[in-house]
């Protein structure tokens, strides 16, 4: 029997280059692939458009991946871009990206795929709900957390049984990673060959294929405010393509198999990405897809299935997505609880994050934290509204994140890289760039989301202060 090896923080290292490059994938492709056409197709009103939305988002991710797979490469422990911030910038500013994480980057990605799962069962099975003046209490005229109830509370018994699972063990974890990503691969290529050879679509849905001159945006920033609210969507389908990062001391071999993981795995994702929303239009007119927009608890990969499948179809891409978004909200708990295990061990989160099970091997109370605060997210509001607060988050840790392959070029310009970012110092300053303009045009676009995204970062800045007193 092969003798399992551990990491010195007492984690086990036991997954292997393939496991951590479905990691990548399933932690990618979650919800935001069938959901998130429609408001991007609201925001664009042409097929072309959002086609071109979709590239420009999957071009700078895997920018974004390629440099950060040089640091990757460096430093490979438990923590991920929280422990490469505190190279690179010490201890606070890897403290606030960790605080910003647990409070609303990672929590609310968690809570938000958990929702969309929970959205899939109500397609087939419908879920409770509440009076219409329950459902219509609001707290500070922002969160409505009795509206859509019956998907909240199955969102939540999600996060919570997943939580579980990780509890038991990272390969327990890895296992419903590794199996429900080749399922919803899977799928996902049915779905395209289906809809290319059965629909009796056409090319010509997705006319306008550029902007439409008659069409008045509803951003202040016209058609350059349209892309980036557009694009918005299509990162949160692209996001979490750096959680592998966090399982650096549990990934054999990781500063070879990590890099190697991110940027095959990105790839992998743009093309996929790319087929199904072609096909999506291919059966679908963009006025068609704008009306299904507007409806309450519809997602878009369903009506298109059903258009030309009926029942049938509608049922197979409802269980599609259901083992979709089961298998990334398991990847996103698998992985993120690393960072607050990370920040724990240096004395800097609640002390008992840094445990470890004597049996199981997982950071246990981190896991427990972690989906207690992501079942809070979970009722404070909708699934756009917290997929809009990460985004905006996020990006500016992305491009902090980038920014410091310059510092660790300059401050360990003697210690050895097993990849250096192709095109450096271009691609990672084109990333970097494209964080800022990103950041500030979702600040002037979407204020009162972003507004509360920074509200939760500031948060930290106390709990810095007493954990760097203790």
């Amino acid at each position: 029997m092969k003798k399992t090896e551990f990491h010195y923080s007492g984690l086990a290292t036991k997954l292997g280059l393939f496991t951590a490059l479905l990691i990548v994938i399933s932690s990618m492709i979650g919800s935001g692939v069938f959901k998130k056409l429609a408001p991007m197709t609201m925001e664009l009103q042409s097929g072309g458009l959002v086609l071109i939305a979709w590239l420009i988002a999957g071009v700078i991710t895997l920018l974004g991946a390629a440099t950060n797979a040089e640091i990757a490469g460096m430093i490979a422990e438990p923590g991920g871009q929280y422990v490469y911030f505190k190279e690179m910038y010490g201890k606070a500013f890897a403290f606030i990206y960790g605080w910003s994480c647990f409070s609303v980057i990672q929590s609310a990605s968690i809570a938000s795929i958990a929702y969309v799962f929970a959205e899939s069962v109500n397609v087939m099975i419908p879920l409770p709900e509440l009076s219409r003046d329950m459902q219509d209490f609001s707290i500070l005229g922002i969160f409505n957390p009795f509206y859509n109830f019956g998907v909240k509370m199955l969102t939540i018994c999600t996060i919570l049984f997943l939580t579980v699972a990780n509890y038991l063990g990272v390969i327990f974890g890895g296992m419903i990673s590794n199996i429900f990503t080749i399922l919803k691969v899977s799928g996902i290529f049915i779905v395209i060959v289906l809809g290319f050879s059965l629909s009796g679509g056409s090319p010509q849905n997705l006319e306008p294929y550029m902007a439409n001159p008659n069409v008045e945006y509803g951003s202040s920033l016209g058609l350059f405010g349209a892309m980036f609210a557009a694009m918005l969507g299509a990162f949160w389908a692209y996001d979490g393509w750096n959680n592998i990062g966090y399982l650096g001391g549990e990934v054999k071999n990781a500063k070879r198999n990590i890099p190697i993981a991110l940027f095959g795995g990105v790839s992998i994702v743009i093309l996929i990405y790319l087929l199904i929303n072609f096909v999506y239009f291919y059966v679908l007119p963009v006025d068609k897809v704008m009306e299904i927009a507007g409806q309450k608890n519809t997602i878009i990969a369903v009506e298109v299935m059903r258009s030309f499948t009926g029942v049938t179809g509608a049922v197979f891409i409802s269980i599609l997505i259901m083992i979709s978004t089961f298998g990334t909200t398991n990847g996103s708990i698998l992985a993120s609880s690393r960072i607050y295990f990370a920040m724990a061990r240096d004395k800097m989160f609640f002390k008992s994050a840094a445990n470890v099970h004597p049996r199981f091997k997982t950071p246990y109370t981190s896991l427990i934290i972690q989906g207690l605060w992501a079942s809070l997210l979970t009722l404070s509001g909708t699934f756009d509204q917290l997929t809009d607060m990460l985004i905006f988050a996020s990006f500016i840790f992305y491009g902090a994140g980038a920014f410091g392959v310059f510092v660790l070029r300059k401050k360990l310009k003697d210690q050895h890289r097993p990849y250096k970012v192709w095109g450096y110092p271009w691609i990672p300053g084109i990333f970097v760039l494209f964080c800022i303009v990103l950041v500030v045009v979702t600040i002037i676009q979407n204020p009162r989301d972003t507004g509360i995204g920074m509200v939760l970062i500031l948060t930290g800045i106390p709990f810095y202060m007493l954990w760097r007193e203790k």
